[in-house]
């Protein structure tokens, strides 16, 4: 089987001097490797194709045969890595918090492991008869949620 650490060195290295973060890589028993890259503003074909062929020419089919599959983290999949956070603050998510209780806002802030998001609840107000729908900022950590992924709006 192909050592994954021999793999992530070859990503760590296609990856110096572009703003392209490494979300994951699997190899299955069938020598699969699957690599996933994210970028702020979307992955391109042509870097997935680059970095294909330059994992490629850095191993030796000769020496052990492999399925190579290089592509984009994707969209409306859970976040894997914290600059996955980072690069969604403004924009809507849903996070499934360690209860199994879901919550969806906007990404409000990230600092380290942890991220905030502004939900609209209803809340009793003072002085109120009826619960009144108002922003509240939730806190979360990263390491306490199952999910937090990206909510995709067609509007």
């Amino acid at each position: 089987m192909i050592d994954k650490n021999i793999v992530k060195n070859l990503v760590e290295q296609w990856l110096e001097g572009k703003d392209y973060f490494l979300v994951g890589i699997e190899i299955n028993s069938d020598n699969k490797i699957v690599v996933e890259i994210d970028h702020a503003d979307g992955v391109w074909i042509e870097d997935c194709v680059e970095l294909s062929r330059f994992i490629e020419d850095h191993l030796d089919r000769e020496q052990e045969d492999y399925e190579l599959e290089v592509g984009s983290a994707g969209l409306g999949q859970p976040f894997k890595v914290e600059q996955q956070y980072h690069n969604f603050v403004g924009k809507e998510v849903e996070v499934l918090d360690g209860d199994g209780k879901k919550y969806k806002g906007v990404l409000k802030s990230v600092s380290g492991r942890d991220f905030t998001v502004t939900t609209s609840e209803k809340v009793k107000v003072e002085g109120k008869k009826r619960p009144q729908l108002q922003e509240v900022d939730r806190a979360f950590s990263m390491d306490g949620v199952k999910y937090c992924k990206y909510l995709i709006s067609f509007k």
